[in-house]
């Protein structure tokens, strides 16, 4: 299958956030995108809940969440929008659940998680949320699966995932669940698992080859996932280091691909924005090693092997949420300014960051 060449990616500027934000959560309903929560300019959990209409270039401001938060899990079931812990004003996990009906354009609160929890991996299968890990406010790592049934509003609890872990990558295949990476306090987690929701039972995979933090995750159609660049993670007396390299383990085949059968990006960067778009897997922005906040993009073409560059974004910036919607990435929000020297724990300023979509 062809892909597209260089030449028929742009950038193109959008309309602005309504307020600068960071650590927000994006999702699409009927080819709209909404915008929850984040952290505002002074680092307070927001309520905001924003839509973005991509045929009108323009935001709307719909109903405010009850519950201000930062960094929540959020699933969509049908029309309704469910959004599940994170952090809260008094800078702890939250155990609120609340959803959102996109006709209706009201909240209401549901069931709450068994106990508060921040960094939950969140998917939907069969009209289902299945909720794994994340951190309590004792700071430890979590174990816990949970499932939320909407009709009935209960949560009911799996059989617990093998590592504790938060900030994890969940991603759903059929009747399994595979649940990569995460953390347990700050040191990143090589753990890598499955769930089979037929037997209920927990399966552990080969490890992840190295531990990294703050890297790009893509799934791609064939089954395959990719760990993109990030920061490596050093051991006893070394230092962690920004890394262009890439780790892809194949559902297919049980096996992480060799590091000869792996091309790396051709910039170190962490922090950035990933997704795979009209067949080619695209990065952009992120922390570079000097350190300095990018605007450089690439794109890996899989028939020559190689990363070519792209056209930078307008802005650079780190720490941006982006979601693809037919075929168009949206990077929204992020930061561009960042105090390096403590960038991995707390940012200096979060400015008002352009919208931006790659056709």
């Amino acid at each position: 299958m062809s892909v597209p060449s260089t030449q028929e990616y742009h950038w193109q500027s959008l309309a602005r956030l309504p307020s600068g934000r960071v650590y927000h959560s994006l999702v699409e309903v009927g080819a709209h995108m909404y915008m929850l929560g984040g952290c505002d300019a002074a680092g307070r959990p927001s309520p905001a809940l924003e839509l973005y209409s991509p045929e009108g270039d323009r935001w709307m401001s719909l109903p405010p969440m009850p519950t201000p938060r930062a960094g929540a899990a959020v699933a969509v079931l049908g029309k309704q929008v469910l959004v599940v812990g994170g952090v809260g004003e008094n800078q702890c996990p939250l155990k609120v659940v609340e959803v959102y009906n996109t006709d209706e354009g009201r909240w209401r609160k549901r069931s709450g998680l068994r106990e508060a929890l921040m960094g939950v991996a969140i998917v939907v299968k069969d009209g289902r949320t299945l909720a794994v890990g994340g951190m309590g406010p004792d700071l430890l790592p979590r174990n816990i699966l949970q499932q939320y049934d909407l009709r009935k509003d209960m949560w009911a609890l799996l059989p617990s995932m093998p590592t504790p872990r938060y900030d994890a990558t969940a991603h759903l295949i059929g009747n399994k669940i595979y649940v990569a990476g995460g953390r347990q306090c700050k040191r990143s987690v090589k753990a890598f698992e499955l769930f089979d929701s037929e037997t209920r039972s927990w399966t552990t995979l080969p490890n992840m080859p190295c531990k990294r933090a703050y890297s790009g995750v893509v799934w791609d159609s064939m089954g395959r996932l990719s760990l993109l660049g990030g920061l490596r993670q050093g051991g006893g007396h070394h230092r962690s280091k920004f890394t262009k390299n890439i780790n892809i383990f194949d559902t297919n085949q049980g096996v992480w691909l060799k590091s000869e059968e792996t091309v790396p990006m051709k910039t170190k960067r962490a922090d950035f924005a990933a997704a795979v778009l009209r067949g080619r897997m695209v990065v952009a922005g992120g922390l570079g090693h000097e350190p300095l906040v990018l605007d450089t993009v690439e794109a890996f073409h899989p028939q020559k092997k190689k990363w070519e560059k792209l056209a930078p974004m307008a802005t650079p910036r780190c720490s941006a949420s982006s979601i693809v919607i037919r075929d168009r990435l949206l990077v929204v929000g992020g930061v561009n300014q960042v105090l390096l020297s403590i960038w991995l724990s707390i940012f200096l300023s979060i400015y008002l960051s352009r919208s931006l979509y790659l056709t």
